[in-house]
């Protein structure tokens, strides 16, 4: 567990939404709440660029979490990323917080707390190591 991402994860709380944002300042997607967390708790990230909003397969992320080194976990809870699917064609990071779920809500337009359980199927779950990344293209 990485309580320090956590930590990050709910100071990004309030932040404008932006697709592909990746700057506090200007805006973050559900990408760049994961990817800014990851900086305020001490790691950089690579971040992938280039993927749609709605997509009916995960394989665009897939790439993110293997250039961080991420370790799936088969029962995600606090400090840990979750995807879920929001819809059939929409995937969406979150990250687990000791109060409940912080992602980047494209409908309410900012990065916002989710208390309590996921309303969505987790298709995944991932540690984040505090560790050096490799390269997309590695």
């Amino acid at each position: 567990m990485n309580p320090a991402l956590a930590a990050a994860a709910a100071s990004l709380v309030g932040v404008r939404f932006r697709l592909h944002g990746r700057d506090p300042t200007t805006g973050l997607d559900c990408v760049g709440v994961v990817a800014e967390a990851m900086r305020r708790a001490g790691t950089q990230p690579v971040v992938p660029t280039g993927y749609r909003l709605h997509s009916a397969s995960i394989s665009g992320l897939l790439p993110f979490v293997a250039a961080n080194n991420f370790v799936q976990v088969t029962h995600p809870g606090e400090a840990d990323v979750v995807l879920v699917m929001v819809s059939p064609v929409q995937p969406h990071l979150l990250i687990g917080t000791p109060d409940g779920f912080v992602h980047a809500h494209a409908g309410i337009g900012r990065v916002t707390l989710l208390p309590g359980l996921l309303p969505w199927p987790a298709a995944c779950g991932w540690r984040v190591p505090i560790c050096s990344p490799r390269s997309i293209e590695d």
